[in-house]
């Protein structure tokens, strides 16, 4: 087996990502033969496919997808070392990509992300707004450096910096029927109350979908979202019930708006706050000092739930 060229992979992972030769080498700038001839050489190299020409849903073979998860590793572990090499000791200057879902977005702004910045002014930094599925997909696609998720499920591939307990309570209006409730509630007491769920791409909607199974139960939700703005205002409004972590709502309940009651249910009791990133890829320095600092100042990753919450 020969050497592989380095030119080759990024070729075949420019045809990963635009799924034909023709829009791979419009999206490097270069003629499709071109593309074309440096796969061939890149088959020639492993002495097997690469490349299934006649499937155009899944083009990549096995080997294939062994050497594009190799290239992308390999960019990764080169752009930390470049970001060590660069003057970046002293955190003068950096890039760093995160996702977080929605709900830890005022833990961040409130005052964690504000003293960073201020800290570290040559940094640039985004954000994407992602739920955990889709945290997890940018990722595996090597789109962002870490991942703030809620309730992500196992996954081999991913590395666990931190993890807090945040359980998935019932959130409720506070004159609701249940908000004098003191113990525990089972997951069919909330059934004939008008509920709003969150889209199962979330952390948030997974739980609940597994909860419902192991309970043997379906709930019917008088309103689906993707968004916990929505949810919020559902519940503050008194029009129902949710399902969120009291965190994302510590503001509202000690304002007296809303109350977080526990489940019984262990999926939802045992909910975690993770800090995700590609095993085996090291974080950049920024990325190490931006976690660092929200490990020690935002309250979902410095600790568990507060109880003065529930």
């Amino acid at each position: 087996m020969r050497q592989l060229n380095p030119r080759a992979l990024e070729y075949l992972n420019a045809l990963s990502r635009s799924g034909s030769l023709r829009k791979a080498a419009a999206r490097l700038g270069v003629d499709p033969a071109s593309v074309s001839r440096l796969i061939s050489q890149l088959e020639q190299a492993v002495e097997m496919p690469v490349w299934d020409r006649s499937n155009s849903q899944a083009p990549l073979t096995e080997a294939g997808n062994e050497l594009l998860v190799y290239y992308r590793q390999m960019r990764a572990n080169e752009a930390a070392a470049l970001s060590r090499i660069h003057d970046l000791k002293e955190l003068q200057r950096g890039q760093i990509s995160i996702a977080l879902g929605e709900g830890f977005i005022t833990d961040l702004i409130s005052s964690s992300l504000q003293s960073f910045l201020a800290a570290y002014p040559g940094i640039r930094l985004s954000i994407q707004m992602a739920g955990a599925l889709n945290a997890v997909q940018l990722l595996e696609d090597n789109q962002i450096d870490f991942a703030v998720t809620y309730a992500s499920a196992p996954n081999p591939k991913l590395h666990n910096h931190v993890e807090t307990l945040h359980p998935l309570d019932l959130i409720v209006p506070a004159q609701h029927p249940l908000s004098s409730r003191d113990t525990p509630l089972a997951l069919n007491e909330i059934a004939d109350y008008p509920l709003a769920l969150i889209d199962s791409t979330t952390g948030m909607g997974r739980l609940v979908n597994l909860a419902q199974e192991s309970n043997h139960l379906r709930l019917e939700p008088h309103l689906k979202t993707n968004s916990v703005s929505v949810l919020k205002s559902f519940v503050s409004a008194g029009i129902g019930i949710t399902f969120m972590p009291a965190l994302t709502v510590s503001s509202e309940i000690e304002a007296g708006i809303i109350k977080a009651l526990p489940m019984q249910d262990g999926v939802l009791a045992n909910a975690r706050a993770r800090v995700l990133s590609i095993a085996g890829r090291d974080l950049t320095l920024p990325a190490q000092a931006l976690l660092d600092h929200l490990k020690r100042h935002t309250q979902f990753l410095n600790s568990d739930v507060s109880p003065h919450l529930r």
